[in-house]
């Protein structure tokens, strides 16, 4: 994006700017200086001793808005101001924010350098290190996940626990991290139709509770359209995303209208990637903060 506007908007704006200064000019000249002619000889009077008079501004108005004038003349000459003018001093926002990312990193790369680089474990004793993590979590995070990593919204999944549907080990979260994730579990209403859905459903709890299910109707139909991607035994499948059904982990709910409702429906979860929003060092600490 251009710091500067165009010759079109930038002509404008020049025009604009020195007809202001320049009207100003004369309306301070025409109040101060300008030779008014000859009063009328009876002043109109009302409310019997108000009179129409005629005293001047006072002076020290005019040299106010002289030196604010002169000062605007030469913050003009220095500085952008008229159109796509520069100024002498060259000065621009992006320029600005350039030279402060070259002190930034003048000051803070080798260090930054040193955390990218770090054991896991180490960062996990640096307390300094962590502070550093839990803002970069709340910063990018915590909106989706909760202020403290734990899920909402029946929607976000909860980071807190050992249940991870990608992965959980370090490898498996960066990647998570970095590239995102799209999980899609597919409506399967249509093909089972409401008794097959409700044995679905059966058959999942069962799981979930440890209870033995082999034997429920519902074990046919899991394996001929669920255990591609969640495993012969309902255990889940990082590779794919698919999670695992065994235990009481549930992210859109566990409750049996909750389950019919993600079978009947499918669900569809997205992981935005922050690969190229964060750089080394924040997906380390947001790594370290994760695995803590």
């Amino acid at each position: 994006m251009a710091d500067l506007p165009g010759d079109f908007w930038g002509g404008w704006i020049t025009l604009i700017t020195v007809t202001s200064l320049i009207g100003l000019g004369w309306l301070l000249y025409g109040v101060y200086f300008a030779d008014g002619g000859e009063s009328p000889a009876e002043s109109t009077v009302w409310d019997e001793n108000l009179r129409e008079g005629s005293t001047p501004a006072p002076m020290w108005w005019f040299w106010l808005i002289l030196a604010l004038m002169v000062f605007s003349v030469i913050y003009l000459m220095l500085y952008p101001g008229l159109g796509t003018y520069r100024g002498a001093l060259q000065w621009s926002q992006g320029g600005r924010l350039a030279e402060s990312y070259a002190l930034y990193g003048i000051e803070f790369d080798e260090r930054r350098a040193e955390v990218a680089a770090a054991a896991l474990e180490d960062l996990h004793a640096d307390e300094a290190a962590m502070a550093s993590a839990r803002r970069v979590f709340t910063q990018n995070c915590a909106v989706c996940h909760g202020p403290e990593g734990g899920g909402q919204a029946a929607t976000f999944p909860n980071l807190m626990d050992d249940d991870w549907q990608w992965g959980g080990e370090a490898l498996q979260i960066e990647q998570t991290l970095r590239n995102g994730r799209q999980a899609v579990m597919p409506p399967l209403g249509v093909a089972l139709g409401e008794d097959g859905v409700a044995q679905l459903v059966d058959y999942v709890v069962a799981l979930a509770s440890g209870e033995p299910a082999d034997g429920l109707p519902g074990r046919t139909l899991f394996t001929t359209y669920c255990s591609a991607c969640h495993g012969a035994e309902g255990t889940g499948n990082p590779i794919l995303g698919g999670p695992n059904l065994t235990d009481q982990i549930w992210l859109y709910g566990g409750s049996e209208a909750a389950i019919a409702e993600t079978i009947n429906s499918g669900r569809n979860g997205v992981m935005p990637p922050f690969g190229e929003r964060l750089d080394a060092a924040q997906l380390r600490l947001l790594l370290a903060w994760l695995t803590r």
